[in-house]
């Protein structure tokens, strides 16, 4: 039997990753991130040999990259041309730890506000100018507060809400005002802006927020800010129960008790409270 002859080696670049993509994805962005994840597994790579890796022209490549670069997913290296990933795509990354570890961090800290206050104790975040539930410890009383991890809800009308926007500029505060509104719940509802305003300033200075029955009345929330490690508050820790089981003399302390959970939490996840 004849030998058959040894098969050719394609020549060119390799077919390109992007000619199955289905008609609901953005080819821009699934480009995108394929530079990305190509520069995560390869450490530095030439825009030639990056673009070979991916199956994409250069000058296509060279666009994506432009665009990383100008928003800091990537960075390029003048004397070597050469390409890696950018320090604002570790910082995005990093978010998906800091969330997953937050989770697990706190769960001890609010199982200990819970016993110490009798309360329900919460951990949310903020997402599109909503405040998020995340987790929770719930009282064993029969009148509790509850709130379905996933839950969303109005930071103005909130004590976990209000504890974040105290720390968020002026600017992203008007941003989630434009975009949300100051709806009335309630009677106790802040309403203004400038009364908002007022009342982050206050929350600022002692490091704790107070839901006043502002989203159900008979419900209050004490809150506090927890914080990653460039001092920016990434969440908040709260108590919430029946407005009769927070006396008046007593609000203070269970805020100075949950600006103190917030503060182990904080450091349990390596993050730093800004010194006011």
């Amino acid at each position: 039997m004849a030998e058959q002859p040894a098969s050719k080696k394609p020549r060119g670049r390799p077919k390109s990753q992007f000619s199955d993509l289905s008609g609901g994805t953005i080819q821009a962005l699934d480009r995108g991130i394929s530079l990305l994840v190509t520069l995560s597994k390869e450490g530095e790579l030439s825009l030639t040999d990056l673009a070979l890796s991916v199956g994409m022209p250069p000058s296509t490549a060279h666009r994506m990259l432009s665009t990383l670069q100008k928003h800091g997913f990537v960075e390029l290296d003048a004397a070597s041309q050469q390409w890696a990933v950018g320090l604002e795509a570790f910082r995005v990354g990093s978010s998906y730890l800091e969330r997953t570890n937050l989770v697990d961090s706190a769960r001890a800290v609010m199982r200990d506000l819970a016993q110490q206050s009798g309360e329900t104790t919460n951990l949310a975040i903020a997402d599109n100018g909503d405040v998020v539930f995340i987790s929770q410890i719930e009282s064993h009383k029969p009148i509790r507060a509850f709130f379905l991890p996933g839950t969303r809800g109005f930071m103005h009308a909130s004590g976990i809400g209000k504890a974040l926007l105290a720390n968020f500029s002026r600017a992203e505060v008007e941003k989630i005002l434009q975009k949300k509104g100051c709806p009335e719940f309630t009677a106790k509802t802040i309403t203004t802006p400038s009364a908002l305003f007022a009342e982050l300033e206050i929350i600022k200075q002692r490091g704790w927020a107070l839901d006043d029955e502002e989203r159900f009345l008979g419900m209050q929330c004490i809150a506090a800010p927890i914080y990653n490690s460039f001092s920016e508050a990434i969440a908040g820790v709260s108590v919430s129960g029946p407005t009769v089981s927070f006396l008046n003399n007593s609000i203070a302390e269970i805020g100075h008790r949950v600006k103190q959970a917030a503060a182990k939490i904080t450091d349990s996840i390596g993050g730093v409270t800004p010194k006011r």
